[in-house]
């Protein structure tokens, strides 16, 4: 669901970065005047939960792949507008160190992950949950309530991608006629990218939320907003570096995700050529392209940029803060 640079049209990204700069100021607000100083540095776990869920890639038949990104586990741990911020970090640092996701498109990105996927998990989960079961089994019927809600905002933040792609084809093209971005128009693109979040992709959403959810509660209850314990506890701590260590798992997933291939790809994809936006857009070198080091076996950098990308997350929120006043930070 990462969006590449040069997909979408200069003017698309202006204005999916125009549409995030009031919900990124409106979500510092909101994190700076109800989250408890040492709650801050939870949202760097979550953004580790996040970061590093979205390294497992899956598999789908016919060669694409997907993954998990845990904005709605963010949301419901310690507010959707946390979730918001800890996730938009955790694509940032995806974006600059390791190329995954466009630098020009990050405003996108971040809209359809950051925003629409937390928010509407978020409702979604909070609208069904007392629908289900009794006071007796209210663990057992948030879990379920989460999982309906963390499904519906993984596949609203991949409909709100496809639209993205969708629209280029039919607003920006040359004097031939031939797409300048993204040459898959609404017809290919919501299908292609609906097909795998509403089947595998979504099911992935679904037990990597519930899963962390249910440790949460039993486990680690500091990482909740409603718990008053700040200290990181050990449990927590061994479980992120399980994940990191677990990470490699997302290598055994051969292919590219649907609307993520590069300019030497997409001409073989069917359409016969390489649109010329694509050809003469923006280019970055990321510091560890693909999360791969050179000179280092591939599962070895791998884990290597899991640490780099989970110690960077708990790093940020540690040292953000200790920049706010009241409080002790965790």
């Amino acid at each position: 669901m990462h969006i590449p640079d040069n997909y979408l049209s200069p003017e698309t990204c202006i204005a999916m970065t125009a549409a995030m700069v009031p919900v990124w100021a409106v979500s510092i607000k909101k994190v700076k005047d109800a989250l408890p100083k040492d709650k801050i540095p939870k949202m760097g776990v979550g953004g580790s939960f996040s970061f590093l869920g979205m390294m497992f890639n899956v598999p789908l038949p016919g060669g694409t792949t997907g993954h998990a990104v845990g904005g709605t586990l963010i949301a419901l741990l310690l507010g959707p507008w946390a979730a918001c911020i800890a996730v938009s970090m955790a694509l940032l640092l995806q974006a600059l160190i390791f190329g995954d996701g466009g630098i020009l498109a990050f405003g996108a990105n971040c809209f359809n992950m950051a925003f629409v996927l937390p928010f509407v998990g978020y409702a979604v989960t909070h609208l069904i949950a007392p629908k289900f079961g009794t006071e007796e089994s209210t663990k057992k019927r948030d879990l379920i309530a989460a999982g309906v809600g963390s499904y519906c905002g993984l596949n609203a933040a991949a409909l709100c991608a496809a639209i993205e792609f969708g629209i280029q084809p039919m607003l920006f093209t040359d004097a031939a006629g031939n797409a300048l971005y993204c040459p898959y128009g609404l017809g290919v693109a919501i299908p292609a990218m609906m097909i795998g979040h509403l089947t595998l992709f979504g099911l992935v959403e679904v037990i990597f939320t519930c899963a962390i959810l249910a440790f949460v509660r039993s486990a680690a209850p500091e990482m909740q907003l409603s718990h008053k314990e700040s200290h990181t506890s050990m449990p927590l701590k061994v479980f992120l570096g399980a994940l990191i260590l677990a990470t490699p798992l997302g290598l055994l997933a051969t292919g590219t995700a649907w609307g993520e291939w590069g300019t030497d790809e997409i001409a073989d994809t069917g359409i016969g050529y390489t649109p010329q936006g694509m050809l003469d857009g923006f280019q970055f070198e990321a510091i560890i392209p693909d999360y791969s080091v050179a000179g280092m076996p591939e599962w070895i950098g791998y884990i290597l940029s899991a640490v780099i990308g989970a110690a960077c997350m708990v790093i940020l929120f540690k040292l953000v803060s200790l920049l706010k006043k009241g409080g002790s930070a965790a």
